[in-house]
C-alpha cells in the first residue's frame, strides 16, 4: 500500500488528463495511460522527464514530433491527440492509447516468426511509410520497440471502421480488423519541407537499425526508413539483427562496412527470394535500395501473392492466436506450395528459380525422399547440360579451325607464297613454330633447324594463341566452390583476384598451384597438373572454426542444440562452422539450463553457466 501510494505521488498532474498509471519508460519521455476528463476517454499521454523539459532543443525536438505526426492520418500510425501548452509546467504529447504489445516483446516471446507473418508485417508498416514519406516526414529510428501489435475484443473490431468511407483504408472486414500494427514515436523524425532540430547532421537513432549515410551525418531521406525497416525485417526473419557487436561502435562500423550474415545462410527456411528482397533493402548506397515505401511493398506482395497469402493481414491474426498451432499448420502447407511452384519454374525451364523453391522446401523437411529424389534429378539434368554446352563449344572450335584451314590452304595454293609475317622454308620440310610458358604468358621461338638455316621466325603476337599443331595452348578451368562466393584465388602466388562458383579460369598448359582462401577462411593449395584439357576443379575452402569457451562445472555435460552432432565440455573447445557467423545455443544437459551465443569464425566467444 505503501508503494502504491508512492507511486500515484510521482504521477504527473495535468489540468486536462487524469494520469492512471505508468505504462512505459524511455530515455526521453515516460508514457501514461490517462483519461481525458473532456470527452472521457482513455489516451497515452507522453511527459518528458523533468531533468530535459528545460532543455530548449528537447522541447523543440518534441514538438516538432507533434506537429510531424499530427498531419498523419493512417490506420498503422499512432495518432496525436494533443500536445501541452506554452504555461504548462509538464511538457506532454497526447497519443492513442494502443493497448497490446511491441513487436519487440513478441520477438523475445517467440523468436523469429515464419518468413511470411514477419513479411505481413512489413507490409503494414510500409503502408505506414508511404504515408508518412508523402506527408513529408521521415521516421528515422524504424526498430520493433516503436512498433505496436494489438489484438481487439472481437465486438470492437467489428465496429471499428464502420462509419469510414467505402475507399478508406480504415474500413476492413471485420475478420481481418482484430489486430492493428502501429507504428508510434516519430520523435526524431526530420521533416522535409521544414527546417528542423534534426536537420543539423545530428546522429539520431538506434545504432543497429540506423542507415550508413544517417552514422555518416549526410543527407537522409526516405531510403533510410526502408533500410531501417529491412533491419526490422531481417531480425523478424532470422532471429537476429544483421549488423551485432559487443558495443554500438562495433555496430556501427559495421553497419559502415556493409557486411552482414546472408539471410538464406543463417536460417534456411528463409528461402534465396526473401534474402534477395532484405538484401536490396540493406544495400550501403541509397541509390541501390528500393526507390521508395511503394516498390518495396510492391515486391513483399508479389513475393506473398506467389506464394498464395491472399491476405496478410488475417494470417497475422491467426499466428498471433496460436504460435504452436499456426506453425504445425504452416510446414507441411509451404513444402506442399513450394514443392508445387518449384515443379512449374522447372516445367518452364527455370531452373534458378526451380532451385530455390526446392532448397526453401528442403529446409523445413530436409529428410523428404520425394524432395531430395527431385533435386538429384535436378542436379543431373543440371550437370548434363553443361556437358553438352562443353561438347558444343568444342565442336564449334573444330570446325572453326577446319574453316581457316581450308581458307589458309587455298590462299597459298593461289598465291604460291606464305602470308606475310610466316616463315619461309626451303625443301619439303614444313616449318613450325614450338610453344614455350614464360612468366608473361605464352610467347613463340622458333626450333633449332630453322634457326640454323638463318630463316625469318614469327613474333609472338604474329602466331595464333589458341592452338599449334592441333593442341591447345590454354585451358579452362572451371570453379566449383564452397562457399561458393567470397573467395580469392592465387596463381603460383602472382595475381590475386575474387572468384565465385561458376567462373573460369585461363591458364596455360603448365602444372600450376592454386591458393585459395576468403577472409574467414583456411587458405587452400592445390595443384593443377599439366595439360591442355578443359576442366572443373571442386574446391571446398574450410571456414575457421571457432573457438567456445563454457565457463561451467565439470562434471556437467553440454551440448549444442542446433549443432546435435557436437558435444562439448565445460573448458576450450573447438567448433567447426559452415558459415562466416552461426548463432546457437549451448544447454547444460543435467539442469536444461542454456545459453545463447554467436560463434564467429576464428574467434573466441564464451558461454557462463552460474
Amino acid at each position: 500500500m505503501v508503494e502504491a501510494v508512492a507511486r500515484s505521488e510521482r504521477l504527473p498532474r495535468l489540468a486536462k488528463y487524469e494520469v492512471l498509471e505508468e505504462i512505459g519508460h524511455g530515455g526521453m519521455a515516460a508514457v501514461y495511460r490517462a483519461r481525458d476528463r473532456r470527452l472521457g476517454r482513455e489516451v497515452a499521454v507522453k511527459v518528458i522527464h523533468p531533468h530535459l523539459r528545460d532543455s530548449t532543443e528537447v522541447v523543440n525536438r518534441f514538438n516538432a514530433e507533434a506537429r510531424a505526426v499530427a498531419k498523419l492520418k493512417h490506420p498503422n500510425i499512432v495518432e496525436v491527440f494533443d500536445v501541452s501548452e506554452e504555461d504548462e509546467e509538464e511538457k506532454y504529447l497526447v497519443v492513442e492509447l494502443v493497448r497490446g504489445t511491441t513487436l519487440r516483446k513478441v520477438l523475445q516471446a517467440h523468436g523469429a516468426l515464419p518468413p511470411e507473418i514477419a513479411a505481413a508485417v512489413a507490409l503494414e508498416l510500409l503502408g505506414a511509410l508511404a504515408h508518412a514519406h508523402a506527408s513529408g516526414v521521415v521516421h528515422r529510428d524504424i526498430k520493433p520497440e516503436n512498433v505496436l501489435i494489438e489484438q481487439q475484443p472481437e465486438e470492437i473490431a467489428a465496429d471499428a471502421g464502420r462509419d469510414a468511407p467505402e475507399d478508406s483504408p480504415e474500413r476492413r472486414p471485420p475478420a481481418e480488423g482484430r489486430v492493428r500494427v502501429k507504428l508510434t514515436d516519430f520523435g526524431i523524425a526530420k521533416l522535409l519541407d521544414a527546417q528542423g532540430v534534426t536537420s543539423t547532421g545530428q546522429v539520431l537513432g538506434s545504432p543497429a537499425h540506423m542507415a550508413p549515410e544517417q552514422i555518416e551525418g549526410g543527407e537522409v531521406d526516405a531510403r533510410a526508413d526502408l533500410f531501417g525497416l529491412g533491419v526490422l525485417l531481417y531480425e523478424c526473419m532470422v532471429g537476429h539483427l544483421p549488423f551485432e557487436g559487443t558495443n554500438p561502435a562495433q555496430v556501427l562500423r559495421r553497419v559502415l562496412e556493409g557486411t552482414y550474415p546472408d539471410a538464406n545462410a543463417e536460417r534456411a527456411v528463409v528461402g534465396s527470394r526473401w534474402s534477395r528482397i532484405l538484401d536490396r533493402a540493406l544495400a550501403h548506397a541509397a541509390a541501390d535500395r528500393f526507390p521508395d515505401a511503394h516498390a518495396m511493398q510492391g515486391a513483399i506482395g508479389d513475393e506473398l501473392a506467389r506464394l498464395a497469402v491472399t491476405s496478410p493481414r488475417a494470417e497475422i491474426e491467426a499466428w498471433l492466436a496460436d504460435p504452436p498451432g499456426y506453425a504445425g499448420a504452416y510446414r507441411p502447407h509451404m513444402i506442399e506450395k513450394l514443392r508445387v511452384l518449384g515443379g512449374q519454374a522447372r516445367d518452364r525451364g527455370d531452373v534458378l528459380s526451380a532451385a530455390s523453391d526446392y532448397n526453401r522446401a528442403l529446409a523445413y523437411a530436409p529428410d523428404d525422399a520425394r524432395l531430395l529424389r527431385i533435386v538429384a534429378r535436378m542436379h543431373r539434368a543440371q550437370a548434363l547440360a553443361i556437358a553438352l554446352r562443353r561438347v558444343a563449344v568444342v565442336l564449334a572450335v573444330l570446325v572453326a579451325g577446319a574453316s581457316a584451314a581450308w581458307a589458309f590452304g587455298r590462299f597459298v595454293r593461289r598465291e604460291g607464297t606464305p602470308p606475310p609475317g610466316a616463315s619461309a622454308v626451303q625443301g619439303p620440310a614444313t616449318a613450325r613454330q614450338e610453344f614455350t610458358t614464360t612468366p608473361a604468358g605464352l610467347s613463340a621461338s622458333p626450333p633449332p633447324s630453322a634457326a640454323s638455316h638463318g630463316t625469318a621466325t614469327a613474333s609472338a603476337s604474329a602466331v595464333p594463341s589458341a592452338a599449334v599443331g592441333g593442341r591447345t595452348a590454354e585451358r579452362t578451368v572451371t570453379l566449383d566452390l564452397k562457399p561458393p562466393m567470397g573467395v580469392t584465388v592465387s596463381v603460383d602466388g602472382q595475381s590475386t583476384r575474387e572468384v565465385a562458383t561458376g567462373d573460369r579460369l585461363t591458364v596455360d598448359v603448365r602444372p600450376h598451384t592454386l591458393t585459395f582462401s576468403c577472409s574467414v577462411c583456411n587458405p587452400v593449395r592445390i595443384a593443377l597438373g599439366g595439360g591442355d584439357k578443359d576442366d572443373t576443379l571442386l574446391v571446398s575452402v574450410p571456414i575457421k572454426p571457432a573457438t567456445l569457451v563454457v565457463e561451467g562445472d565439470l562434471a556437467k555435460t553440454y551440448q549444442i542444440l542446433q549443432r546435435p552432432e557436437i558435444w562439448v565440455r565445460a573448458g576450450v573447445n573447438t567448433v567447426p562452422l559452415r558459415s562466416a557467423f552461426e548463432r546457437v545455443d549451448v544447454k547444460q544437459i543435467e539442469t536444461g539450463s542454456a545459453v545463447s551465443v554467436r560463434l564467429e569464425a576464428g574467434k573466441t566467444i564464451r558461454a557462463t553457466f552460474d
